[in-house]
């Protein structure tokens, strides 16, 4: 039998940041900016204040200018104000829950369409 080794918070942090990094191709999810773990910043995608969790699928790698930009504002109210981030989302967040996956296609989609019917 495999015995589990209970990680201490500064290392379970240290653990989920690099897993969010791989996952995420070493990039930021809304800018695509290259990142390294010293000036990455873990960002729940549905924010805690908002009822998000802190879980491997509501985490994602950010750097600090986005993640300050995002602030607690839900997926589709980021991505409708942002849909290039949303875009940029949808390619990176790769191990992100699929319904915030769902969420971040249908608010780039109607956010490219007022951005055509406004044009």
């Amino acid at each position: 039998m495999r015995r589990v080794r209970r990680l201490v918070p500064g290392e379970q942090k240290r653990a989920i940041k690099l897993a969010a990094l791989r996952d995420c191709g070493r990039r930021c999810v809304y800018c695509a900016k290259p990142l390294d773990y010293e000036h990455a910043t873990l960002d729940h995608v549905h924010p805690l204040a908002k009822g998000g969790a802190h879980v491997a699928g509501n985490v994602v790698a950010a750097c600090p200018p986005c993640n300050r930009l995002k602030a607690d504002m839900l997926p589709v109210e980021f991505f409708m104000r942002y849909p290039q981030a949303g875009t940029n989302f949808i390619h990176y967040a790769r191990a992100v829950h699929r319904a915030l996956k769902r969420q971040a296609r249908r608010a780039v989609s109607l956010a490219f369409a007022g951005v055509r019917m406004a044009a």
